[in-house]
């Protein structure tokens, strides 16, 4: 950082980087915008400068978050601007986007999870559960009001969607992460190009593959669940059931790649490719089996030795 460009480049991205923080936790609406934006000046600066630097610059935005935003300002700042500083580094060291993706999307999952045990540690607020239990409340105030009592069978649907909720929080936080990793990218790559940087591009949709031992981890994740039969509540019942769900989505994505793919050979336009996306939400389990037939067998392959 003794290189004057470098500091005064360093100094204005942090800058920018409070700027958007304090709007981001202070202005609705516009705060939701800066929020997806915040990201930017790490990456800017991370996919241009070494690391040693950009480490430089993520220090000093969370010494400017705490000074200006208080202690509340800091695990937001800490999560953004690290997982700004990993895109910029996978920018620079030309890594191909889908690495980036999850790489990014790791980051953000450790630093979802950090924040998640710190908010119980030292401040006892758990905030899936308080959520959980404001919604049950209100949900028997409403029957309250009307002067009635709430069904049975739906307070005992209620009561199951709680306890799955809280079963399956590790797949709940890599959900958050993944989409946030997504959004961070498809909103601030675009900036990126328009100020001249290069950035790696993904893949079209229907060329999206998994590796095929996701396949074999999602049968035996299968049959592991129907052998040990573990009961509900017990550890091996939380982690088989969290994979045997992030497994089961991600067989999902590769069925709805399929069906883009056969869009694309038969030469569909772009509105049927979207009232697909639309059918195939109800219809998921349809779509898995589709995936998993893909995997298995090289449908791709097959269909395109036909055409």
């Amino acid at each position: 950082m003794k290189n004057p460009r470098v500091l005064t480049e360093g100094a204005l991205m942090l800058a920018i980087f409070t700027v958007l923080l304090l709007l981001a936790l202070y202005v609705p609406l516009i705060g939701t915008l800066a929020f997806f934006v915040l990201p930017l000046p790490l990456i800017l600066f991370s996919s241009k400068y070494s690391l040693l630097n950009s480490f430089y610059v993520l220090i000093g935005s969370l010494g400017l978050s705490f000074l200006f935003g208080g202690l509340i300002a800091l695990p937001v700042a800490f999560m953004v601007a690290t997982t700004g500083v990993v895109i910029g580094w996978c920018v620079i060291a030309k890594v191909d986007k889908m690495r980036l993706f999850m790489a990014s999307s790791l980051t953000l999952v450790i630093n979802i999870v950090i924040g998640f045990v710190f908010s119980i540690l030292l401040f006892d607020v758990n905030i899936i559960e308080d959520s959980l239990a404001e919604s049950k409340t209100a949900y028997y105030s409403l029957f309250e009001k009307l002067g009635q009592e709430p069904d049975k069978r739906l307070v005992e649907s209620l009561d199951s969607s709680i306890d799955l909720i809280q079963t399956l929080m590790p797949t709940l936080f890599l959900g958050i992460a993944v989409v946030m990793a997504l959004l961070f990218m498809l909103i601030n790559f675009p900036i990126m190009k328009r100020l001249g940087r290069d950035v790696p591009v993904f893949k079209p949709f229907r060329e999206w593959k998994l590796p095929k031992s996701i396949l074999w981890y999602y049968l035996l994740t299968l049959v592991l669940s129907m052998i040990l039969k573990p009961e509900k509540g017990t550890y091996a019942y939380t982690a088989l059931l969290n994979v045997l769900y992030v497994l089961q989505t991600l067989m999902a994505v590769q069925g709805l790649s399929f069906l883009y793919f056969f869009a694309h050979i038969k030469g569909w336009s772009k509105g049927i490719l979207v009232l697909i996306t639309i059918i195939s939400i109800p219809l998921l389990y349809l779509v898995r089996i589709l995936g998993i037939i893909d995997l298995g067998f090289d449908l791709r392959q097959r269909l395109q030795r036909k055409s």
